[in-house]
């Protein structure tokens, strides 16, 4: 593995997700390597890529998964892309402990 797709910064996580919109189900699929080296966590969700309803699913399913109010969930880069950049406001440790129990868990 190349690293973690995710870093802990001063006011919380920030997360790289590969999202795959109208993907049968909402899940955390694991850490995928891209053909860059980039590390990132593939997520699918069941809503379709129109009007941000792919990316507000994704920012519900990642909140839900860290036990985060949604607000704390933010969409800084890649609106339009497959690949996402999160911000997650919170205890960055914490969080980070979240979300590799997460990933474990499917």
């Amino acid at each position: 593995m190349a690293g973690e797709p995710w870093s802990v910064t001063s006011g919380g996580l920030v997360l790289h997700v590969r999202l795959t919109p109208k993907g049968g189900r909402d899940a955390i699929d694991g850490i995928e390597t891209m053909s860059d080296g980039r590390s990132v966590l593939k997520v699918r969700v069941r809503a379709v890529p129109s009007e941000g309803e792919a990316n507000a699913a994704l920012c519900k399913l990642i909140a839900k998964s860290l036990h985060v109010p949604a607000r704390d969930v933010t969409l800084a880069a890649g609106a339009t892309s497959r690949v996402k950049r999160l911000e997650i406001a919170g205890d960055g440790a914490a969080l980070m402990a979240q979300l590799k129990a997460a990933v474990q868990n499917g």
